[in-house]
């Protein structure tokens, strides 16, 4: 059997890759400073802090696992600087160190992000950068990191996750299905944008197909993760109120977003959280379309229909929260 770890694997993306390996037969365990969101993995974790090195050594060493998916990470956009993210940079550090040390770890893959470049921006080639958040420089020194030290590493790949939502999900999207849900959702119409969004149950997919694939298709490769075709958020909103069986969202005028946003914008200022800013309106109005040919190559199909992903996802957070 083969034996996986997943760092991180009690956040978003981690939850559902645990879940999946489990019911593909895997032994896998999750190394991870919070408790699992799903308390049914409780029994596959270990609190292990990703910086702490030591820990860390005598996890693998115990556990001496074939594959590893490092996930561990800060993920919001609320940091100023890189000492911010410095479990960003460190983690990736940890897992290399560690890994220079077991010849049984067969393939390692790093989760990076999207935005290693800017949204909206025109992808250059992998070893080009045009972050505009902290977060994504932090992704940026990580990538960075993997490739001055591929000698150590007996075999690996990267992965950029697009715009992933469901199970299990919090910020943004979850918000998104939220405010549709209890019709608080105002459609931007042509404004709205289109971008590159991932199903988790389809992310997830690709992510092991990933891990076990031939070393010549993935070795010291990137690939983005997501869905295609893209979504036009406007349309995505109608299609889950379509499934809702509620009227679609009403459309307003683009003026009445700047003026939410400079309010939000301004209440951010004094600590209050409001759902527009002006940051938030510029990611809703830029379209950020990625090719995923080769990841769609290797991967092959994945096993989610946008319609099953958007039921899956409602079913999920009826039986979950109320909104």
């Amino acid at each position: 059997m083969q034996r996986i770890i997943v760092t991180g694997g009690s956040g978003f993306i981690g939850t559902n890759l645990v879940e999946w390996f489990l019911c593909k037969g895997f032994e896998v365990h999750n190394l991870d400073i919070s408790k699992p969101k799903n308390t049914n993995h409780q029994r596959y974790w270990k609190k292990v802090d990703i910086c702490d090195l030591d820990k860390l050594k005598r996890v693998f060493e115990d556990l001496k696992p074939n594959y590893v998916v490092h996930l561990a990470a800060r993920t919001d956009l609320l940091g100023s600087t890189l000492e911010d993210y410095q479990v960003n940079i460190k983690g990736v550090n940890n897992i290399i160190e560690i890994c220079d040390f077991n010849s049984n770890i067969k393939r390692v893959i790093f989760a990076s992000s999207m935005l290693v470049h800017e949204v909206g921006s025109s992808f250059l080639n992998s070893s080009e950068y045009s972050p505009n958040t902290v977060y994504g420089q932090s992704k940026v020194v990580g990538e960075k990191i993997v490739y001055e030290n591929q000698h150590r590493l007996t075999n690996f790949c990267i992965i950029r996750p697009t715009s992933i939502w469901g199970e299990w999900f919090g910020e943004p999207y979850r918000r998104f299905f939220d405010l549709i849900i209890s019709q608080k959702f105002f459609d931007l119409g042509d404004k709205a944008s289109t971008k590159t969004y991932g199903y988790v149950g389809n992310s997830v997919f690709q992510i092991e197909r990933l891990l076990f694939a031939d070393d010549l298709d993935v070795k010291n490769k990137i690939f983005y993760i997501g869905d295609f075709p893209p979504l036009n958020i406007s349309e995505w909103a109608n299609e889950i109120t379509t499934k809702l069986e509620l009227p679609a969202p009403r459309k307003l005028p683009f003026m009445f977003f700047r003026c939410a946003a400079i309010l939000g914008d301004s209440l951010k200022m004094v600590g209050i959280n409001f759902p527009i800013t002006s940051f938030r309106l510029r990611n809703m109005t830029t379209d950020n379309v990625i090719d995923l040919s080769e990841t769609n190559a290797l991967c092959g199909e994945t096993p989610f229909s946008k319609a099953d992903a958007i039921i899956r996802t409602i079913k999920w957070i009826r039986n979950n929260y109320e909104t």
